[in-house]
């Protein structure tokens, strides 16, 4: 059994935020639950998140992740902290990992070359290290003259000679579940800052006669710490850099990559084409030999394959194979765009469907409807959805027309067939096959323009000889 501790309960004070450091997002989740995620994947079973300052901003993150939480009333050291985990913990069998809640770069390939290094090397207790250029900050991991790990120092502990030594300590420890608890127990706060430190356990398992050992990450960018807000860029940026290149590795083209930003969930098909300056963020899918950009944010919606998405904005929307999105398209709250569709310059689509072959080519608003197949809805028409209280529904069937600059006044139905004349304000239903026209009467003046223009300009000399 794979268990977990995630140590979220510090102040962050280096981020100078009232937020707790865990919440801060990198790329488009929130750092602890990058976290979570890779130790899900990873195939944990037992995950226990310690809270402290500010608790309930983590908690709210991870409501729905299915956690456990542990509470450190006294922020007092790391190891008091993983201590906090026991009541949780403590009946389980296997094994159990340590991580801080403030390195969103580890994944769940790491965690499970962490556990298979403990197995393999039938450690009772395994850190994982890392060799950096510039150690300071980082407690040293330090060996014996015949390489065998000894114990960590901290830096405010270490002396000039192991303050020397480029071997970190990463913060991630798996120790036997069912040593772990009494072993932390046995910490004393006999240090600089007075704090338990969790790294003194393994001086003191080695002390009581157990297998320690470190095992060396390849790549030292996983590991980085977030600190500050510095480091956060530093970190968001390692983890786009790594996002992008798995993808064109997969057959993915992404034109300027340096302007692409792209979520950790999002998954696309090959012989895609992103953009420049276009943003896809959260579950989103978008499937093969699509244009997604330029100048375009994406998140949350599924897109097909041969799609066309150009300078819009998509958020919770699918959309159907063969479909042209934009320029200045907005699609948003459960919006649903059959196949071949046309959605184009300035057409907003809100919680909406339409069917196959249906086209909104410029300047519409489309709310709350539901819309068939082979539809026009022409320049300038709108679903007139919202009467100050209440959102209506509109329902507009196949092979309908609905002409330019027309007001549809929900709840209204227009059937199959029907052609709503340009212009027309309507709000009763339109029988099928119906032409329906709701314009006022057109009246001519003949020479009546001259006269508005005169009365026009004898009220402004009245207007003008009144201010004086």
């Amino acid at each position: 059994m794979k268990n977990a501790i995630i140590l979220c309960a510090g102040k962050g004070t280096r981020m100078h935020s009232e937020l707790p450091k865990g919440a801060f997002i990198v790329i488009d989740k929130p750092m602890v639950v990058h976290t979570v995620d890779a130790l899900k994947k990873a195939g944990v079973d037992n995950i226990v998140v310690v809270v402290g300052h500010l608790r309930e901003a983590i908690e709210d993150i991870l409501k729905d992740r299915d956690v456990l939480f542990a509470v450190q009333e006294k922020q007092n050291g790391t190891a008091s902290a993983a201590l906090s985990a026991e009541s949780k913990l403590k009946d389980f069998d296997g094994e159990t990992i340590i991580l801080p809640g403030d390195m969103p770069l580890v994944n769940s390939e790491l965690i499970n070359e962490l556990f298979e290094s403990h197995k393999n090397m039938a450690s009772d207790l395994t850190v994982l290290s890392g060799i950096v250029d510039n150690p300071f900050g980082y407690g040293r991991i330090i060996r014996d003259d015949n390489g065998f790990f000894t114990e960590i120092v901290e830096e405010n502990d270490a002396t000039p000679k192991q303050k020397s030594c480029c071997e970190i300590n990463s913060g991630l420890i798996i120790c036997s579940n069912k040593l772990l608890f009494n072993e932390l127990k046995k910490i004393d706060n006999k240090n600089f800052k007075n704090e338990y430190y969790l790294t003194d356990i393994v001086s003191i398992m080695k002390r009581d006669g157990y297998r320690v050992n470190a095992h060396v990450c390849g790549d030292s960018s996983i590991i980085i710490g977030v600190n500050d807000r510095y480091a956060l860029s530093k970190a968001e940026r390692i983890l786009a850099d790594r996002i992008k290149k798995n993808l064109m590795l997969s057959g993915v083209t992404i034109r300027y990559p340096e302007s692409v930003m792209i979520g950790e969930d999002v998954e696309i098909g090959p012989d895609t084409e992103i953009e420049p300056n276009t943003t896809i963020l959260g579950k989103t899918i978008i499937g093969s030999h699509s244009i997604i950009g330029p100048n375009t944010e994406i998140d949350s919606s599924i897109i097909g394959s041969n799609v066309i998405v150009k300078h819009s904005l998509v958020s919770d929307t699918k959309i159907g194979d063969n479909t042209t999105v934009g320029p200045f398209a907005h699609l948003r709250n459960g919006a649903s765009i059959g196949p071949n569709n046309r959605i184009g310059n300035f057409v907003e689509v809100k919680n909406s469907s339409t069917g196959s072959l249906t086209k909104a080519s410029h300047l519409a608003y489309i709310g709350d409807a539901t819309i068939g197949n082979n539809v026009n809805f022409g320049c300038g028409a709108i679903t007139v959805n919202y009467d100050g209280k209440n959102k209506w529904k509109t329902e507009i069937g196949n092979n309908a027309f609905i002409g330019s600059n027309s007001n549809l006044i929900a709840p209204i139905k227009i059937e199959d067939g029907a052609f709503v004349a340009c212009g027309s304000t309507i709000n009763h239903n339109v029988p099928e096959g119906a032409l329906v026209i709701a314009r006022a009467t057109e009246v001519v003046k003949e020479g009546y323009a001259e006269k508005l223009r005169k009365r026009a300009l004898l009220k402004s000399a009245q207007n003008d000889k009144n201010k004086s």
